[in-house]
Formats: C-alpha cells, structure tokens, sequence
C-alpha cells in the first residue's frame, strides 16, 4: 500500500482538497469493488496548530507532523491568493517536516498555489516547476532559483511535482495514478471525472493583469495611455508623447515597475483584447485583428500563438461563448 500525507494547512481551498481525496478515494472503490486491496492509505496531516481542522473530515485518519510516520507520497493542497506570504508564514511549521519527508524518501507533490509552499522549503531550488498560471509572476519574484515553466500543467523534477492551476490538479493526479497504479486506472479514473488527459499546457488560461500597486506616476501614465491607445499607438515615441520625460528613463522605469517593457505592454495588451474579441463576439478574423489593434494579420497571428499557446481559431473554438 503507499501511504500518502495530505497537507491540512491554513488558508487551503477546499476545491482543491475535495479534488484530492475525492479521487483517491475514487481509485479504493475501484478496486475494492474488483476484490483486490486498495492501493492508498490516506491521512490529513496537520500541525498543533490546525489540529481543529482535522475535526471537520472525521472519516480521515489524521496525524500530526510530530508523529514519526514517512509517507510515500505527499500531498500539498492549493490555498488562497489573498495573501501568499502570509499563508507561506501561516503554514511554516510545515517546511521542516516537508525537508525530512523528502530526505527520508517521500514524493512531494504540490497543486496549484501550493508550490509556494514548496518554493518556500527551498526543496524546489534548481528544479522545474510550476503553478496558477496567473500567479507565476509572484511565485518567480519570490523563488528565482526555481526554473518555472509558467505554461505547463504538470512538472515532474527528482521526485517532485507540481501542477497548474485549478483543474490541473486532476492532471497531476491522473500522472501520480499512472505511476503508482498503471495506464489503465489512470484512464478509467479519467473517464469517471470526465478529464481531458491530453492538456499538457496552461497558457491559454492566463489573463494579462498588469501591475498597479506601485507609486510611480510616470509609469502609471504610460500604462494608461496604451491601455486607452493600444489600436492606435505603435511606437514607444507615441506612447510617450505626453509623458514628461526621455525615451531611456521611462522605459528603465517601466520594465522596473511592471516586469516588461513599454513594446511587451503593448502586445499583452492587443493580445488581451483580441482574446475577448474571440471569446464574446462573432466579428470575423479580420475585424479582431484590426480592433485588436494589429494591421499585419502574419504578426498577429504569430504574436498570439506565442503568447497564448494556440491559434486565434483554435482559441475561439474553445473558448467562444456564443459556440
């Protein structure tokens, strides 16, 4: 049997964890009902401090970090995205214990935001990764010794892995399934949840959510004016015709501020417009690429299938509304 350790930390969502044990427990029954013994032990594994937590899943067995049980696999839920260093803080005492399991020779596996975790026990350093596709900027400014493949669903790195956001927690599980259990009970347990088992990529998913928490008033005007621009300005000349100062220090200040430069800006921007143009609207291929504010219909074909992992129609085929 393989012992697994699901994390129950601070701050977790319950999706994700629900997610979790809904398919292992899926996986027992499976076998169960064929009359053989079920591969997994599960336990919530919690700490003095979230020991209440383990009251609310009274089916689970449930054990501290302090009892001296290696696990096999161990599991890292997802938790929210208010505030990611005080849920890193809230669930620390977790780091050491990670440490220990991964010396002694458990798996680690995180989903979602729960590479944070991992990112925080230093056990990710040197190693591929990734998480929410929207929360990868974060996750690189906090972990740069981690190599995050921001577009892939799940990473597999020395007996670690990870996956991206939401329901890419079922890609991960049906990847531990295979291992641990074969092809066909990973396929089957596809079929039961109705996963897609060939999505190995996220990139789609994300959203261009600039930067606005910063003070610089500069910046904040260059932003404003492709954002309200972006079919008509081209050039950075054009975009900082108003603004009060030169070519180099706004763009230094940009790239500071916001992670990119004033050019890249303008693209996710387009890029984002034309996404909803796809998704909400019926216009035709041209009409979105000259309202997105692209008159090459080459470039902007090319600009978007490297931004956004797919062709503008394979984009609107899946993800137009009106469909």
């Amino acid at each position: 049997m393989i012992k697994i350790g699901i994390l129950l930390m601070r701050h977790y969502k319950l999706l994700s964890l629900a997610a979790i044990t809904d398919v292992l427990e899926t996986v027992n029954k499976i076998y169960y009902k064929n009359g053989q013994s079920t591969p997994f032990i599960i336990s919530l594994v919690y700490t003095a401090d979230t020991a209440h937590l383990a009251a609310a899943f009274p089916d689970y067995l449930s054990e501290e970090i302090g009892v001296a049980t290696t696990f096999n696999l161990v599991l890292i839920p997802s938790f929210t995205t208010d505030d990611l260093k005080q849920s890193i803080v809230a669930n620390r005492e977790y780091l050491p214990w990670l440490k220990q399991q991964y010396k002694t020779g458990a798996e680690l596996a995180s989903f979602c935001t729960g590479a944070f975790l991992l990112g925080a026990s230093g056990l990710l350093d040197g190693k591929i990764a990734t998480t929410h596709v929207d929360a990868c900027k974060d996750f690189t400014t906090a972990f740069p010794a981690v190599n995050l493949l921001s577009d892939k669903t799940v990473t597999h790195d020395s007996g670690i892995y990870t996956s991206g956001g939401a329901t890419s927690t079922f890609h991960l599980l049906l990847h531990l399934l295979e291992i641990h259990c074969g092809i066909e009970i990973a396929v089957r347990t596809a079929k039961i949840f109705a996963i897609d088992m060939g999505r190995d990529k996220q990139s789609y998913f994300s959203t261009f959510q600039p930067t606005r928490n910063h003070h610089d008033d500069l910046v904040a005007s260059a932003q404003q004016k492709i954002e309200t621009s972006y079919q008509d300005v081209g050039t950075i000349e054009e975009m900082i015709k108003d603004i009060p100062s030169s070519r180099r220090n706004i763009v230094r200040r940009f790239k500071q501020v916001t992670g990119v430069t004033p050019i890249e800006y303008l693209q996710l921007t387009r890029i984002e417009a034309a996404k909803k143009l796809l998704e909400q609207t019926g216009q035709q291929m041209m009409e979105v690429i000259f309202n997105s504010g692209y008159n090459d219909p080459k470039a902007f074909r090319k600009v978007f299938r490297k931004t956004v992992g797919m062709t503008p129609s394979e984009y609107r085929e899946k993800f137009n509304a009106a469909r």
